[in-house]
């Protein structure tokens, strides 16, 4: 049966009672959002993803896992990723079994003649959603509840938001995050917000970082005489390094029976998609004890910068860069 995407954003319940949900549309910033909604809804279920050309090629692959009883979750959910009409054949014979699972699917656009489609929008039981553009009036709204606790926020920082973001709703939670992290006293001012979301060289600072901590030497130095570090922004820098370091530490005190990539879904907030090759990367050059080293330096760091004034903060942020890069690489 078909069901509005905003109606399903605010009715948990039917999320949780729904054995299956079609999810397809061009919006992927909703369907991750859907993707995050069920996993905090659903913190002590076993999670498994696949893509639909994997499960194509070796069918024995899923059924083992679908057979296969956990042993420490009480239940599976599984994700499919990337689904056409290709996929239903699988399902259906999976549906006519008995479903012991949920399964969500993801899809891009389908049209009407979709067997897919039109499968699930006959069906009694599971859900099809269609997860289309986003409206000016929907960005708005995703604006004020994230933003709900900072002052400040009047329509005409909103607006900029919005013009920023241009109804990408990915971007959007980029751009919240940034207003999160450099706002942390949760008071917004014009001024620095424009700066903060037109400014490329927050990017530039976010590519200096992730080579520093891959141990890229060579690109770490080239990048560091081109990046400008700006003074007043050193919490928001050091900042942007604990999140990376502290995702790392998170993975390598997860199980080491999965994978990388399972372990990498399970995150909360997930790694990005064009960010998982750089998170690879540095996972092959940290381990535990260098992650905690480093979150303690920028602590230190951070009571440095906050106590003493006088002190150059551009010069010691490009200095703990460098440090990054040779940790990384001891």
């Amino acid at each position: 049966m078909n069901f509005k995407s905003y109606l399903l954003e605010n009715d948990h319940l039917k999320i949780s009672k729904a054995n299956s949900i079609l999810f397809f549309g061009e919006n992927l910033g909703l369907k991750r959002s859907f993707k995050q909604l069920i996993k905090d809804k659903n913190s002590d279920a076993l999670f498994l993803s696949f893509f639909q050309d994997e499960i194509l090629k070796n069918k024995n692959i899923f059924e083992r896992q679908l057979e296969n009883p956990s042993l420490f979750e009480e239940r599976k959910i599984i994700f499919l990723e990337e689904c056409n009409d290709k996929i239903l054949d699988l399902l259906q014979n999976y549906f006519e079994n008995g479903l012991n699972y949920q399964i969500f699917i993801f899809s891009n656009l389908l049209d009407k003649r979709s067997r897919l489609r039109n499968f699930y929008e006959k069906s009694k039981t599971f859900l099809s959603v269609a997860c289309y553009p986003d409206d000016i009036n929907t960005i708005r709204k995703i604006i004020i509840e994230k933003l709900k606790d900072f002052r400040g926020l009047g329509q005409d920082n909103i607006n900029i938001i919005v013009e920023t973001c241009a109804l990408d709703r990915i971007k959007l939670e980029n751009e919240i995050k940034k207003i999160e992290t450099f706002f942390h006293k949760k008071i917004i001012n014009t001024k620095d917000l424009i700066k903060l979301l037109n400014d490329p060289s927050t990017e530039d600072f976010n590519e200096l970082k992730d080579e520093a901590i891959k141990g890229n030497r060579i690109r770490t130095n080239n990048l560091l005489s081109n990046t400008v570090i700006e003074p007043d922004k050193f919490i928001y820098y050091l900042t942007l390094i604990n999140q990376r370091l502290l995702k790392l530490q998170e993975v390598y005190n997860m199980d080491d029976k999965n994978n990388l990539d399972m372990k990498m879904s399970s995150l909360k907030p997930p790694i990005f998609w064009k960010d998982k090759k750089n998170f690879l990367a540095q996972i092959n050059k940290w381990k535990i004890n260098k992650t905690k080293e480093a979150l303690l330096n920028t602590y230190n760091l951070e009571i440095e910068l906050k106590s003493n004034s006088s002190v150059n903060k551009s010069l010691i942020i490009k200095k703990q860069i460098v440090d990054l890069c040779i940790l990384a690489n001891s």
